[in-house]
């Protein structure tokens, strides 16, 4: 008895299950010239690329996750298996109860996805044509497309965004459309890959509140994969670290960026030239000219460094932390990467 409880509890918390999930991509390899070429027609050779090599994960109803990872680390192509895009070379998969690559109606409408880098928007069409067009898509019906269109339109301010075309929109305002037109229809997961890429500091964080509240008051469940810091560290409680296809961390996020991202990154620019008096230990300068100084100093000296800093007067200070590159590469070196 206590065994079917059990089981009862897994299967209804858990939206997302896989186990040592693997996608191998197949891809032709030819000699360069035109010579290699007219070889290829009748003798080819292939090589393998494992884009995502044996990935158990399992993701509650409700979480708030972050995937991250270097460039090539295999993020989205686990997006893209999760949401039946393409489908797993082996390994099983469950997401809300489907097999995705099947792609059954019940489980696409269950689900939503948003990419920075690719728009599901009709540019010719206004905002409300579009939320429209989704409407009838989603098979909504009347009384829950205006109340979430009510919803939204509050939550992101855009009321005199709706009847704009899409193309005249700025960039902070698509996404905002983006998420909008994602969410009409309830989704129990919603999907992000890259939502703040390009978008300024402003727009970022916009996104990053708005997505807060859907979690919080819709118990939405999100995976967020970015190479933002900031992204990850101000709305995602867990994160996930992919590299080589593989992950090398899967825990509490403050934990994740306590142990492995410890330097941080002053630049500071002068009106005029400027010489430091003084060495800069324990910070490293990784770029010193007359108007401009970066320097690397560990997180627990940074304070000090920077109230000594301050007696050159810079006209404008940033500071930085390792991006998320610095944080694999110490994971590994480490040799005790978190995740087991």
């Amino acid at each position: 008895m206590n065994m079917e409880l059990e089981m009862e509890v897994i299967t209804v918390t858990n939206v997302i299950k896989a186990d040592d999930l693997s996608k191998v991509y197949r891809r032709v390899k030819r000699k360069e010239g035109i010579w290699g070429s007219i070889q290829g027609l009748w003798k080819r050779s292939y090589e393998e690329k494992t884009a995502v090599n044996k990935v158990s994960l399992q993701i509650g109803k409700g979480e708030l996750v972050g995937l991250i990872g270097p460039n090539g680390a295999g993020k989205t192509t686990l997006i893209k298996m999760l949401t039946g895009i393409i489908a797993p070379t082996s390994g099983s998969i469950n997401v809300l109860g489907y097999y995705p690559n099947d792609l059954k109606n019940g489980f696409k409408q269950r689900y939503a996805v948003v990419m920075g880098q690719k728009s599901q928007l009709f540019f010719e069409l206004t905002t409300n044509d579009m939320l429209r067009l989704f409407k009838e898509i989603y098979g909504m019906s009347d009384s829950d497309y205006e109340r979430n269109r009510a919803y939204f339109t509050e939550l992101f301010q855009v009321k005199d965004l709706l009847d704009v075309q899409v193309r005249t929109l700025s960039l902070g305002e698509r996404m905002k459309m983006e998420l909008m037109t994602a969410l009409l229809h309830n989704p129990e997961i919603l999907f992000l890959d890259e939502p703040t890429i390009g978008l300024d500091a402003i727009a970022s964080k916009q996104i990053r509140g708005f997505l807060k509240d859907i979690n919080k008051d819709r118990g939405t469940t999100i995976i967020l994969t970015s190479h933002y810091m900031e992204d990850i560290k101000a709305i995602c409680q867990r994160s996930v670290v992919i590299n080589h296809g593989s992950i090398v961390y899967d825990g509490q996020t403050q934990e994740l960026f306590t142990r492995y991202q410890r330097n941080k990154k002053i630049s500071l620019a002068f009106e005029q030239p400027t010489v430091f008096k003084e060495r800069m230990e324990p910070g490293v300068m990784l770029e010193e000219t007359p108007y401009r100084k970066v320097i690397s100093v560990p997180k627990e000296n940074a304070n000090e460094l920077l109230y000594r800093l301050m007696t050159y007067m810079p006209k404008d200070i940033m500071i930085e932390e390792d991006d998320i590159g610095t944080v694999v590469e110490r994971i590994y070196k480490d040799g005790d990467a978190a995740y087991e």
